[in-house]
């Protein structure tokens, strides 16, 4: 009985200590639009810090990716040297890191060459729709290994055996591969920067499906023949799960998802102190284009106020709020009263 009322009494602590953390959250997001608006800029570090910081980063990236590409390599001659399914899974999570750290790059090299006549808004979902083709590629690939296995233990052609030498191969090829994504694991992990802790990600998830596969095939090798081919099941529906969640990121990130109700109240804040002309605020909107946001304001100010006075609030609000790193692009309506119905009435039916 005791345990019980315990446990119980676990649940409310909780949420009081969530709901300060977010009360904390929300107040350090107040003094970021608080600064902005007083300083013009968001706080952060200085040229010279950011330029080195981004050297790092570059570095990590390239270090990450010379080592997918020789780590795939070796992969591969384990795979042809073992004939294990398990171990070909493994390679196609691989794959699936060379290919993804290519995607990143093209697209990346397609949005820093703009076209505003052809693409005024630029390219930004160039790398969620990159991201979409890839993952139903090699969710095909993984449906593909995951039938060749159930072909293979249906058939009862699961005679796996390895000799001493191909042993000895498979086994060094792949510790020596776990053990060099575990050392990328804790240094990209020691980085801020979003793309570089992706990688961590991708590191880490190898070490899980090198460790999976490995032990697949020594398994299949000293016990069972039908291992492998489980084991490669498994590593196949483990690659098309995360790929899958990956996804349903970038189909949210491409149908224009609303930002969260904390980005929005900081939103709400740096407006509505903007200029003690502003009377109302209408419409606060962010919604998602490609990584990052796109902001609808709309702002009420006194019917007789002059053009040329309005239009200057208007534009350095928009200023301001582009500012903000996770803002593409902020549009900003003009209004004098705010009973009438809300424009673009089509988007809320």
């Amino acid at each position: 009985m005791c345990g019980r009322a315990e446990i119980s009494l676990q649940g409310p602590e909780d949420n009081v200590a969530e709901y300060y953390q977010q009360q904390v959250e929300m107040l350090e997001g107040f003094n970021e639009m608080d600064a902005l608006a007083e300083r013009g800029f968001v706080p952060g570090m200085s040229k010279e810090e950011k330029e080195k910081l981004a050297r790092s980063e570059a570095l990590a990236i390239q270090i990450s990716n010379v080592a997918n590409m020789i780590l795939f390599a070796a992969k591969v001659y384990a795979s042809i040297r073992s004939g294990s399914l398990a171990i070909v899974a493994s390679t196609l999570d691989s794959l699936l890191d060379l290919l993804s750290g290519f995607i990143l790059w093209f697209t990346a090299f397609s949005m820093q060459t703009p076209n505003p006549y052809q693409y005024p808004i630029g390219k930004k979902r160039m790398q969620p729709l990159g991201i979409l083709v890839f993952a139903s590629v090699m969710a095909t690939l993984g449906l593909q290994i995951i039938l060749e296995s159930l072909r293979t233990l249906v058939s009862n052609d699961s005679n796996f055996k390895l000799t001493k030498e191909q042993e000895q191969w498979v086994v060094g090829i792949m510790l020596s591969v776990t053990l060099v994504k575990l050392v990328l694991v804790i240094y990209c992990r020691s980085f801020k920067d979003e793309i570089v802790k992706a990688y961590a990600q991708d590191h880490f998830f190898d070490v899980i499906t090198n460790t999976i596969g490995l032990v697949a095939v020594l398994l299949a090798n000293y016990i069972s023949g039908w291992m492998d081919p489980v084991g490669a099941i498994i590593l196949a529906l483990y690659t098309i799960r995360t790929w899958s969640l990956t996804v349903l990121e970038n189909v949210n990130s491409l149908v224009g998802k609303s930002a969260a109700p904390e980005f929005l109240q900081k939103l709400t804040y740096l407006c509505w102190n903007h200029h003690k002309a502003i009377r109302h605020i209408d419409t606060v909107r962010a919604y998602t284009f490609g990584s990052h946001y796109f902001v609808e304001v709309d702002i009420v100010l006194p019917g007789d106020m002059p053009l040329q006075e309005a239009h200057d609030i208007g534009e350095t609000l928009q200023e301001k709020l582009e500012h903000l790193p996770e803002i593409e692009r902020a549009f900003v309506h003009l209004d004098y009263e705010y009973s009438h119905k809300p424009e673009h009435a089509q988007a809320h039916l």
